[in-house]
This record gives structure tokens, sequence and C-alpha cells, in this order.
């Protein structure tokens, strides 16, 4: 009888995860603290399930799509809240969430229903904007901790006033006047 794939060490951190993103937002409405620190350890846990699978050799399919929906759940329900602490922007969450979501849905189905055994193996058949995505990791964390430090920072903001937020929100996001005008003015609307 095979191996219980429920089971495999990579994937009891994914749940550990999962528990982390929903107490995270269970409270970010009222406790800044405890959401921000448990949603950084969720996602920081994000890159060692990756190194767990592959340690124990207990890359699955089930694992890596674990892994992505928590990723993109933790995220769309962050950016949810972004958007209620700054309506006005709720437009820029929104689409932000539905490229995240649908591009990697796109993405690690195709790359599965075309027989890959990861959505991270490239040829050279592919896009070559994924491949360096996928494929030089400076790229890759540079890019996803971009991401999730730009969204930590601007939910921070909503509760402290700094200038150390204000300059990481400022320096992982691209140029955008009404977003500078959020960022500087402390995320008051």
């Amino acid at each position: 009888m095979g191996e219980n794939v429920f089971l495999f060490i990579p994937n009891l951190i994914g749940y550990a995860r999962i528990f982390l993103a929903i107490l995270a937002c269970l409270v970010m409405q009222n406790s800044p603290g405890i959401a921000i620190w448990s949603y950084l350890i969720s996602a920081l846990l994000d890159a060692v399930d990756g190194h767990a699978a592959r340690f124990f050799n207990q890359s699955t399919k089930f694992g890596a799509m674990l892994d992505q929906l928590t990723d993109r759940c933790g995220t769309a329900c962050l950016m949810m809240m972004l958007a209620v602490f700054y309506p006005s922007y709720a437009f820029f969450f929104q689409m932000s969430m539905v490229v995240d979501i649908s591009m990697h849905w796109i993405h690690l189905h195709t790359s599965l229903m075309g027989g890959k055994t990861s959505h991270k193996n490239m040829t050279t058949e592919d896009p070559y904007l994924l491949r360096v995505y996928y494929t030089s990791k400076p790229v890759l964390f540079t890019m996803c901790c971009g991401n999730e430090v730009f969204y930590m920072t601007m939910y921070l903001l909503h509760f402290y006033d700094s200038y150390l937020l204000t300059f990481l929100a400022i320096i992982t996001f691209p140029r955008n006047r009404k977003l500078d005008k959020l960022i500087v003015s402390g995320g008051s609307n």
C-alpha cells in the first residue's frame, strides 16, 4: 500500500501555512501585530515546503496545488482587507487579484495537463519571461518578496505612520502618482 500523500512533510507545512493565514484573516481588522506575524510566517514557510518536498523526495501534484492555492488565497485575503482600508484603490486591488489568481491557475493547470511534473519545469519553448521567472531563483525571490512586502507594508501603513514603511512601499512598487500620493500620505485616503 502506498504512502498517504496528505501526511507528507511538505503538505503538513502547507496545512500550518493555511492555519496561519486563517489566523491572520481572523484578526486582520483589529490586531495588526498578530495578523502581520501570522501572515509573514505563513509566507516564509512557503519557501520551506518546497525545500522539504525535494529533500524528502515528496514532491506531488497535490502539494503543488496546495501550495499555489495557499499562496493565492492568502494574498487575496490581504488584498481584500486593503480594499476595505483604502476604498478608492479597491479597483486596483481587485484587478491585481484577478491577474494573480487567473495567471497562476492557467499556468499551473496547462503545465500539469501538458504532462509536466511541475509548473516550474521550463523548456526553451516556454515564453521567455516565464522561463526567467521560474528558472532564476534571484528573480523569483525578488518578484515574490517584493509583491508580499508591498502588500504587507500597505497593510501596516493603515495602522502605523512610519518613514520606513513608506520607503518600503515606494521601493517595492512601480512608480504611480496616485499610489505615491496614498503612500506618502501615510495611508490615509
